[in-house]
């Protein structure tokens, strides 16, 4: 066909073979190629005029057993979209117009064969643009019946986009409040921890100083006044106790604990501490796992989460204490819960109040309550989340409004068995020999003089042949001149070399000298890198009654027997 180099195929209804002949030389002034096939009646013309099967028809009008208007009939009904051309001599304009009207696209006369070149080109171009403009109306159509199922579909694709970008929005909030909280807590963890040790040296020089006043005053109203001094200064020393808990200071001693028999022992203590007006129920799980715990602080954890849902109770409320094997899988949305992992968990619920999420928010803050003035000091939880945290658990708040709060502790279950504590130092290491007195020397280590005359007086009262250093450099100076020492009184956190480093330089020199610490707080991993095994020790200040002289005799007491040996620094061996 015209256009792409293929003969243009035309179906001739023509009854005289001459004029067959005419019009086929006439044709070739069409410039392109075609492919005549001629038919002369009904029957042939209707089996030929198929669809798609011509590119052009042309047709006498008069013909001996058949006419052209029915031929154009047949070709409207069975090929309409095939162009119809009548070529006759017979065909006059009236007949003409009446063809046009019933679908033919031109006629020619015989006597003006001339024209009928020009007359198929166009007729050839017009049946193009009009097959161009069905393809188009047909693409156009099957992009209308699409479209509205694209639009649905990207829609829905949208839709889900926005769904995730959402979810994506809400994580990087969620994640970036728990970022924000973690960092708070952890500022104020930092900040009570180096208030804690300050104030524990200011409380050591008074509730020392306090037990030196007692022996010196002989009147009882003085007695009593020293006493409630005393008490004070042991109140002030349990505040930073609580302060330590929560900066993770504290020195832990964790061993496996039955936290069943450890509520169940509780229960008369629990009874008394929050009243008769509260009904106390347990819920204790059967083959719980052993916890690997302090033993006294969850105690303590749970005596103060008792009387924190005892306060938000009205009178007749229930206090519910439940243990459980709890394994946590889903993902820690606050830094107080527990990492995914096996726990075992101690739940204590109320009836009460419950907590708004703007105390949620921040009840875990040292000194935050919303308790009356007096009635309480907020440190409890602050406590508890600092000794969970430390412990290797967490922490879960489930409360309403209206309804009840109940808080879950969650603390690491034991695997296998614990490792044996490391051994002490060879008992050929160190033997220290008392003075010429007999007295046994000890030498105290402190860079605050106040807190260091506090020591010395208390060991000097004690039996001790005291000797001083401000710092851990003349500590070692101090050995190098008189290794005649039984035992280092060693304060820990201390500028320049800290308590930490001068214990392990001092430990290379003098391996089997016994070490002492003396903290207002406690860095764990410092300590047990300077050697320090358990509570034993470490001495706590403010000083309890009676707990340095009783540290320092047993460290003594269980020093080698054999002589010193100089490793390093040193000119003598004993």
């Amino acid at each position: 066909m015209e256009g792409d180099g293929s003969p243009v195929r035309i179906l001739h209804l023509e009854d005289s073979d001459l004029d067959a002949e005419l019009i086929e030389a006439v044709l070739e002034g069409v410039g392109h190629p075609c492919v005549i096939e001629r038919v002369m009646d009904r029957p042939a013309f209707a089996a030929a005029a198929q669809p798609d099967a011509h590119d052009l028809i042309l047709a006498d009008y008069v013909l001996p057993t058949f006419d052209g208007i029915n031929a154009l009939a047949i070709a409207r009904e069975q090929c309409p979209e095939t162009p119809f051309v009548f070529v006759s001599g017979t065909l006059g304009e009236d007949r003409a117009v009446e063809a046009l009207k019933n679908g033919a696209v031109d006629y020619v006369t015989k006597q003006r064969l001339d024209r009928l070149p020009r007359t198929v080109l166009r007729a050839l171009s017009e049946a193009r643009l009009k097959a161009d403009k069905r393809a188009a109306e047909a693409a156009l159509q099957a992009l209308n019946e699409t479209l509205e199922i694209r639009i649905v579909e990207r829609t829905r694709e949208l839709a889900n986009a926005n769904a995730e970008l959402h979810l994506q929005i809400a994580e990087r909030e969620r994640i970036e409040q728990a970022l924000r909280l973690a960092q708070r807590l952890e500022a104020v963890g930092q900040l009570t921890s180096g208030v804690a040790h300050d104030f524990n040296n200011l409380l050591t020089v008074i509730a020392g100083n306090i037990e030196f006043l007692v022996n010196d005053v002989t009147t009882d109203r003085s007695k009593r006044r020293l006493t409630m001094m005393k008490q004070a200064a042991e109140r002030g020393a349990s505040l930073t106790a609580q302060l330590l808990a929560f900066s993770r200071r504290q020195q832990l001693e964790p061993t496996p604990v039955s936290l069943n028999q450890t509520v169940a022992s509780m229960r008369d203590l629990l009874q008394s501490s929050i009243g008769g007006a509260v009904r106390i129920e347990t819920t204790l799980q059967e083959g719980l796992w052993p916890a690997l715990v302090d033993a006294t602080q969850i105690e303590l954890v749970i005596l103060n989460l008792a009387i924190n849902a005892r306060d938000a109770m009205a009178v007749g409320g229930c206090l519910t204490i439940e243990t459980a094997n709890v394994t946590v899988t889903g993902t820690q949305t606050r830094p107080e819960q527990p990492m995914p992992g096996e726990y075992v968990m101690v739940a204590v619920s109320d009836t009460g109040t419950g907590m708004p999420p703007e105390v949620v928010e921040r009840v875990f803050e040292p000194f935050f309550t919303t308790k009356e003035v007096g009635k309480g000091s907020g440190l409890g939880l602050a406590q508890a989340y600092g000794f969970v945290k430390q412990s290797g658990g967490g922490i879960r708040i489930d409360t309403v409004v209206g309804e009840g709060t109940s808080i879950k502790v969650y603390l690491p279950r034991v695997e296998g068995v614990a490792e044996a504590p490391p051994k002490g130092p060879c008992a050929n290491d160190f033997a220290a020999l008392p003075d010429s007195d007999g007295k046994p020397a000890v030498l105290v280590v402190d860079d605050d003089s106040a807190v260091r005359e506090v020591t010395t007086t208390r060991l000097s009262e004690a039996g001790y042949d005291v000797r001083e250093a401000g710092s851990g450099l003349a500590a070692l100076a101090s050995l190098e001149a008189d290794v005649h020492v039984a035992a280092v009184v060693l304060d820990f956190a201390m500028p320049g070399m800290n308590g930490a480093e001068a214990a392990v330089e001092i430990r290379k020199r003098w391996p089997g000298l016994p070490i002492l610490f003396v903290t207002g707080y406690a860095d764990t991993k410092a300590l047990m890198k300077a050697g320090a095994i358990g509570a034993d020790g470490i001495v706590q200040k403010p000083f309890r009654d009676g707990d340095l002289e009783r540290k320092v005799a047993e460290v003594i007491a269980k020093r080698p027997t054999a002589g010193l040996r100089l490793v390093s620094g040193g000119t003598s061996a004993f």
